[in-house]
């Protein structure tokens, strides 16, 4: 999936769309995306200018885009259909490694169920063949005008 079909289910926008690519997608079970970390990203100005490294909430954001994509395909929803997707929950995170600009972020999440409207889902961000991040994320899909 290029951008153009990305930008139909993410309603982000620079600077905060962090999904490039989608490498592998199949609804209801997983999703393979990038981000690659451009120096230029504008949380580098700040989160260290002498040492830049991605925030780990911008990791966990990503993360989370991913799973929006997996979960609007596995529904057959666009953004279109006025929904937005939230965070409701962020589990058993865990930071590994730091993420540097350069870095080409692999983003695999696995959908594990859905319950009462709540995704949970498995999510691992790695730079090459290292882990650098793991999280479980939970997540939900509301009409935009009740948020």
């Amino acid at each position: 999936m290029e951008i153009k079909e990305i930008l139909q289910y993410l309603p982000h926008r620079y600077p905060f769309l962090l999904i490039d690519r989608v490498l592998e997608l199949e609804p209801g079970k997983s999703i393979v995306a990038i981000k690659n970390v451009a120096i230029n990203e504008p949380f580098f100005q700040g989160h260290f200018p002498e040492k830049p490294i991605m925030p780990g909430v911008m990791i966990l954001e990503a993360m989370a885009q991913a799973a929006a994509i997996l979960s609007y395909k596995t529904l057959n929803l666009s953004r279109s259909d006025n929904l937005l997707y939230y965070f409701v929950g962020i589990d058993n995170a865990r930071f590994k490694k730091p993420v540097i600009p350069g870095d080409q972020l692999v983003l695999d999440v696995t959908m594990l169920r859905t319950v009462r409207g709540i995704g949970k889902f498995t999510a691992l961000a790695r730079v090459g063949d290292v882990v650098v991040t793991a999280a479980e994320l939970l997540c939900t899909i509301r009409a935009a005008d009740d948020a």
